[in-house]
């Protein structure tokens, strides 16, 4: 079945011309992560809601939640806005005038550096409105690095390090990306421009630049990607059988580690001539 979401996103970037593409691309990811929610079959209207106030980031899709038809609004908020309960109430009107029949849940989930002082609903005098309010440093950033998936490491970014060290942490997921992103280098640009832009919420960007460069500046061989490489083409290459892996994995080596291929060929016990030929045949 078929549920729609309002993301009512306001502030999560500043880069109007990346916006859209990176909610778009984390919008599964918060919902897994974050809301705990099974989304699929995602589908973005724009043009949705005609009366809600118009942001450069506001997006609609339509997709599949835990197989019910349903209607989740998500309102990504990074600052203490004092009337994001009157702003939740009329989206929440908003929403029940077009889809009069269909249930509706509201999240506001809120990314900024400060401590949030929101309110999740508002309680007068004949009425009452309450909303799902999620306070992303109230969540251990443990939780989203042990589940090892690039989507959950980029999300951890917002959460709360417990005392531990910002760079060893922000050190550990850069590496950890490089690794599960297969050393696919277009893969890995995504997920670097999310922890970016993501970053910027916790003012952790110039921190995120100065251990990436610091990781670049590091001989390869003492970081865990290295190894990974190493130890991944010697037993699909000599174990498997499959020279091609192999030579891949040592083309990648020096291609894109820019490794000596002195090196490279002795760890790997290959002949440096054949190295050689292999790579100029090979596009890396």
């Amino acid at each position: 079945m078929e549920a729609y979401i309002f993301w009512g996103l306001k502030s999560i970037m500043k880069k109007d011309t990346t916006t859209k593409k990176v909610i778009k691309t984390i919008t599964e990811d918060i919902a897994k992560y974050i809301l705990d929610l099974d989304i699929s079959e995602v589908e973005f209207i724009d043009k949705e809601l005609q009366r809600v106030e118009k942001r450069e980031a506001d997006i609609v899709a339509k997709c599949n939640i835990n197989g019910n038809l349903e209607i989740l609004h998500i309102e990504i908020q990074n600052n203490n806005d004092s009337k994001m309960p009157l702003r939740m109430m009329r989206y929440y009107t908003d929403i029940k005038t077009l889809y009069p029949k269909l249930p509706i849940r509201q999240y506001l989930i809120y990314i900024g550096k400060d401590k949030c002082y929101i309110k999740a609903g508002i309680k007068d005098t004949d009425i009452e409105f309450r909303y799902n309010l999620i306070d992303m440093h109230t969540i251990d950033c443990e939780k989203l690095l042990q589940m090892d998936t690039p989507d959950a490491l980029v999300l951890s970014i917002l959460c709360d390090f417990k005392g531990r060290d910002e760079r060893e942490i922000i050190k550990y997921i850069l590496s950890r990306l490089r690794e599960l992103t297969d050393n696919d280098e277009h893969k890995l640009d995504k997920y670097m421009l999310i922890l970016d832009t993501l970053s910027g919420n916790r003012e952790l960007q110039d921190v995120v630049k100065e251990v990436a460069k610091m990781l670049r500046d590091t001989r390869f061989e003492d970081l865990p990607i290295y190894q990974v490489v190493l130890e991944r083409g010697i037993e699909r290459g000599i174990e498997k059988g499959r020279e091609e892996e192999k030579f891949k994995s040592m083309a990648i080596m020096v291609k894109r580690f820019g490794l000596p291929i002195e090196q490279v060929s002795k760890e790997f016990g290959e002949p440096i001539d054949k190295l050689r030929e292999y790579l100029d045949k090979q596009e890396i």
